[in-house]
């Protein structure tokens, strides 16, 4: 079973600014865990690329990608359309997060990965259609449910989100799409304010959004009880074609922009549940995507314990 590794430089080129939690350095500790790790050589490497204008359009609308892409040539350090920090390679940057998501989409399906995992920024999953929001300026993972549907006949795609923040774009992209089952675990009241348990989906995808908000200082106890209790069956039942990580660290304990309390061992743990669920369900079909985790000590030694239990150590 081949776990592929999804890395590149330019990745340190989107700089939100001074102070900005979603820094350049967050790929830098990442990078250099996962150098001394000795888990590198067990994987293989999953290349970059640019995604192109109708990939994109999968989820996102034309004039937002060219509002997105002219704001970002024109200077601005903010998106107008809300909190989202740029700066002059930000779209490039971003295109190639969604470019990288799809190469593993395309590995995975193929049958030349079994597993992989993209350390790809800025996230993605508060990024909504026609809006960037958060840290994100477009949805990683969203276009690549989408992408493994439309290239490769996926009739169902699982995303698991267990960030701290609710994922509330990858919410509203799919919520009224019963192709599409979106799993959050997420801290509650905390930003953006969204993933009340109540939120279940509408029309074709009522019953196919399941949210688990909890309070601060939630921990494996609570986390865990949502994934055996609900979450692992909600995947027996929904029997999907691949299933996808929006692997948000800030969920660990001592993260600064979230209250959750889970260890390094808690995400291997959740990281080795849903390769089980994938096994028995997609051919072990599994795909993480980068989404938070601010601590930068925090970020590396969870994303080494994450991508140990990809592949198997």
């Amino acid at each position: 079973m081949t776990t592929g590794l999804h890395l590149a430089p330019h990745y340190t080129d989107h700089d939100p600014g001074p102070g900005h939690p979603e820094s350049p350095a967050r790929y830098t500790a990442i990078l250099k865990a996962l150098g001394s790790s000795g888990l590198l050589p067990k994987l293989a490497s999953i290349p970059s690329r640019q995604a192109e204008m109708p990939e994109m359009e999968l989820c996102h609308p034309r004039h937002y990608i060219e509002l997105a892409r002219d704001e970002v040539a024109a200077g601005l350090d903010t998106l107008s359309t809300g909190d989202t920090q740029i700066c002059e390679k930000s779209y490039t940057v971003a295109t190639h997060a969604v470019g990288a998501v799809l190469n593993a989409v395309d590995a995975v399906m193929t049958g030349k990965l079994s597993r992989a995992f993209c350390a790809v920024r800025p996230p993605g999953h508060h990024a909504r259609p026609a809006q960037g929001m958060g840290f994100c300026l477009f949805n990683n993972i969203a276009v690549g449910a989408r992408h493994a549907q439309k290239k490769h006949n996926a009739a169902r795609v699982a995303i698991v989100d267990w960030d701290v923040h609710h994922g509330n774009g990858t919410q509203d992209i799919f919520y009224d799409d019963g192709s599409v089952l979106f799993a959050s675990t997420h801290q509650s009241p905390w930003y953006p304010g969204t993933g009340a348990r109540e939120e279940t989906g509408a029309g074709k995808g009522l019953g196919t959004t399941l949210n688990f908000p909890f309070a601060a200082g939630a921990g494996m106890k609570h986390i865990g009880a949502a994934f055996q209790d609900h979450l692992l069956p909600a995947l027996a039942r929904f029997k999907p074609d691949l299933i996808m990580i929006s692997a948000g660290f800030d969920s660990r304990v001592d993260d600064p922009l979230g209250h959750f309390k889970l260890t390094d061992d808690d995400f291997a743990q959740l990281t080795r549940w849903l390769m089980v669920a994938a096994d028995e369900h997609c051919q072990g079909r599994l795909i993480s995507v980068l989404e938070g985790g601010y601590n930068l000590t925090g970020l590396a030694s969870a994303v080494t314990s994450h991508v140990g239990a990809l592949v198997g150590d």
